[in-house]
């Protein structure tokens, strides 16, 4: 796992060295990454990952918003596919029972989900496994709408981004 550079030092980087560090959080979002650069100097990562909350929820465009969920993959995405952050995340490596009826399962629902919404499924896992992920993926495609389900997402990814930053900072 990658360390991060302090909040000075980051405060400093060039861009495409400032856009790897946030890409560490966020996964690739070119929209957020170019807000949060021309946003510095920060004080913290705290204080990043709040402006980055903000700039999700104020300064995005509808479509920058989905680009910045879509940054983020597919539970149950295949391994080769995945940050190494998002590795340890979604648990691979750890045992499931019937992993490939799992696995299944979360592509069709997965699919039923892009299809419905316009966007990817993005949920902060939290030490779940895949099989605990099914049920949650299930309620959010059958009782929620396009634009709550974009906010869940987006918020799902701060946390996501927090845990990230506990993780590196430790």
């Amino acid at each position: 796992m990658s360390t991060l550079a302090s909040i000075s030092e980051l405060n400093l980087l060039s861009k495409e060295s400032f856009a790897q560090t946030i890409n560490a959080l966020f996964e690739p979002a070119p929209p957020l990454v170019e807000l949060l650069y021309s946003a510095r100097p920060y004080a913290s990562y705290e204080k990043l990952l709040d402006h980055a909350d903000d700039v999700i929820k104020s300064r995005l465009t509808p479509e920058q918003r989905i680009e910045v969920v879509n940054a983020h993959p597919r539970i149950g995405a295949p391994a080769k596919n995945l940050s190494s952050l998002s590795l340890q995340e979604q648990g691979i490596g750890k045992e499931l029972t019937n992993e490939e009826k799992v696995l299944e399962r979360l592509r069709e629902l997965n699919q039923q989900y892009e299809n419905k919404y316009g966007f990817k499924f993005v949920v902060f896992v939290n030490g779940r496994s895949r099989a605990e992920i099914i049920p949650v993926l299930e309620e959010r495609l059958n009782n929620s709408t396009k634009e709550a389900e974009l906010e869940t997402g987006l918020t799902d990814m701060i946390l996501i981004a927090r845990d990230r930053l506990r993780k590196l900072e430790a």
